[in-house]
């Protein structure tokens, strides 16, 4: 039986390689973590994603800078990679398509990326355009895939502001596409005024969120 006290170390030891950026450390305890019988839904969210929203803390905060986040960004996929076999996929909703980017002139993808892995481990279509993403490419693919959710993340509060080019485009020619949006400068009120469906703070509530808004989509439906 797994005692939390071993649990609870693993997941420090997971957090701490990817502050601490040492990309060997974190795909031992990565392992570690599998060995243990640990959930990998929970060594992501617990271990790896919590140790980078403390990088973006000391990033903001001025005591790390580009070059460092790039490193803690190789430790992160580097336990990734040995955990994401394992997450298992189950279909928790009748199938989703989704597309996902960040918004043009943004290349902070890390949280993206853990976004896209929580909707690929829940069985969902994913359609990821990457970083840089120019507005009007958005508007494109949704029309091309026909998909159900638009999710667009940004970390600086210039580039947040295409979001709200992308939304009225959006809305205008793929009205039923909903839109989640997600990253530092936003919150849910910014979120609401942009005209988004949704917001999540971390890749942990992202999947309910989406859940939610297809429940208030189809319930709207009914009406």
């Amino acid at each position: 039986m797994l005692k939390m006290q071993d649990r609870q170390r693993c997941l420090a030891a997971l957090r701490n390689s990817v502050i601490k950026y040492n990309t060997e450390d974190c795909s031992l305890a990565a392992k570690k973590a599998l060995d243990l019988g640990i959930d990998p839904a929970a060594a992501v969210l617990e271990g790896l994603a919590k140790g980078m929203e403390t990088v973006g803390n000391l990033f903001y905060a001025g005591q790390y800078f580009v070059p460092e986040v790039l490193l803690c960004a190789d430790a992160l996929y580097a336990g990734l990679e040995i955990l994401k076999p394992h997450l298992k996929i189950k279909p928790i909703h009748p199938r989703i398509t989704l597309v996902i980017g960040c918004v043009e002139g943004d290349v902070h993808e890390i949280g993206k990326n853990l976004v896209k892995q929580m909707f690929i481990s829940s069985g969902w279509e994913v359609h990821d355009l990457g970083y840089d993403v120019p507005l009007a490419r958005f508007v494109e693919k949704l029309e091309e895939v026909r998909a159900d959710i638009l999710a667009m993340s940004a970390m600086m509060t210039t580039t947040m502001m295409g979001m709200k080019k992308v939304i009225a485009m959006a809305k205008d020619r793929c009205p039923e596409c909903m839109i989640l949006l997600g990253g530092a400068p936003l919150n849910r009120d910014i979120a609401a005024l942009f005209g988004a469906d949704g917001y999540a703070s971390s890749a942990g509530e992202v999947v309910r969120e989406v859940l939610e808004m297809m429940d208030r989509f189809h319930e709207q439906a009914r009406l």
